[in-house]
């Protein structure tokens, strides 16, 4: 099927199953150990129900939304996901073009296949720059003032990270970086002859932020390999203060589950917190982005902003995060399917789809305006009629 006639997430998924190769497809859909917690941030928020509102005019609907100083046409970024370009040539530039064009956010990640300065000239300006602190405290100076320079305004910390969880089925699948092909895999690789076409003709694999251009690039064979090298496992609130010295743009924290490390990230100069357990790509058995969600809205009260991050994979999702509290959602496996599906094209295909369903549900749900939009907008678990 061809991604044009994905009628939601879900189709979109599945013609990137179709058109990756196992390992690759493993990579961006998988999760930590038993991937509980990556099935939860889904599932919590499939369990929630909406109190529809009746007799309410809503001829007219709005979702446009403002965060961390810049103007949203929906209530969306889509988030850091390292490693685009495996999915699709120049796949960071996609997304940034695709954002652009949707007038949605984009926050690029440390890990990206191409360079802030490339996504400046070829993507969009008005980006965020998601940060791994580096063992190297001058390349992390660097980065940041990189970034800054290129035109990002809002510097995303992200803080769960010391060490890369357990991905099994990365193991299973074999999952390289760059996928390597051999007597294991030749067969699955060969069956995705358009992927392997675009990959072979594309850019050189590298991690546009941190390879050495002059150099040859990293013989890796695990992401664990990258993040031992590249990330300091010692990080601490100490460190936040520092950047938040040196960065004079926003500050957002991203990977936080609880309220008392909302609260500090505040004290310490964040502008923004963002609730989330890496996609359940980390320490499995954590609570869905969901479930933390309320507590940390709660304890920040009206202080901050607040961004959920975990689970999107509808509309009508979105509306419910921003009725638990949340600000705006970050997108992530999402739009990767949908660059998987079709580049830019299927990106735009991915807002497009979410964007819609946002503006269905408003409309059903009874109201208009997501800035309206509370806790008495889900019906509640104790309530309810059985």
């Amino acid at each position: 099927m061809h991604f044009t006639k994905a009628v939601n997430i879900a189709g979109l998924r599945e013609i990137a199953r179709r058109k990756l190769p196992r390992s690759v497809f493993g990579f961006i859909d998988g999760g930590a150990h038993d991937e509980r917690t990556l099935r939860d941030n889904e599932a919590d928020l499939a369990r929630l129900r909406f109190a529809p509102r009746v007799m309410v005019d809503v001829s007219q609907r709005k979702q446009s939304v403002e965060v961390l100083g810049e103007s949203l046409s929906s209530p969306m970024i889509l988030g850091p996901t390292g490693l685009a370009g495996l999915l699709w040539p120049e796949g960071d530039l996609h997304i940034a073009r695709a954002t652009a064009t949707a007038g949605v956010g984009f926050c690029q990640s440390t890990n990206s296949n191409c360079s802030i300065e490339q996504l400046a000239r070829h993507g969009r300006k008005d980006f965020w720059f998601q940060l791994y602190i580096q063992k190297d405290r001058g390349m992390t100076d660097a980065l940041i003032q990189r970034a800054w320079d290129a035109g990002s305004r809002v510097l995303v910390v992200t803080v769960d990270l010391p060490l890369q969880g357990p991905r099994e089925r990365d193991i299973r699948n074999g999952f390289t970086v760059p996928p390597r092909i051999g007597f294991d895999n030749i067969f699955d690789y060969a069956s995705k002859l358009g992927w392997l076409l675009r990959l072979a003709s594309g850019p050189r694999f590298t991690f546009g932020n941190l390879d050495n251009p002059e150099a040859p690039a990293q013989k890796l064979v695990s992401l664990a390999q990258h993040i031992s090298a590249s990330f300091d496992a010692s990080v601490n609130w100490k460190d936040l203060e520092w950047l938040r010295q040196r960065w004079q743009g926003r500050i957002a924290v991203k990977g936080i589950l609880r309220a008392d490390d909302a609260v500090r990230a505040m004290s310490h100069g964040a502008d923004a917190v963002m609730v989330s357990n890496h996609g359940g790509r980390q320490l499995d058995g954590v609570p869905s982005a969901a479930a933390a969600l309320p507590a940390i809205v709660d304890a920040v009260n009206g202080k901050m902003q607040v961004l959920m991050d975990g689970g999107i994979r509808r509309g009508s999702d979105v509306v419910k995060a921003l009725a638990l509290g949340a600000d705006a959602c970050l997108i992530g496996r999402a739009g990767l399917y949908g660059l998987a599906s079709g580049g830019q094209a299927g990106v735009e295909k991915a807002i497009a789809l979410l964007k819609k369903e946002i503006d269905i549900t408003l409309a059903l749900l009874g109201v208009p305006d997501v800035a309206d939009l509370d806790r008495s907008a889900l019906f509640e678990e104790r309530k309810r009629e059985l």
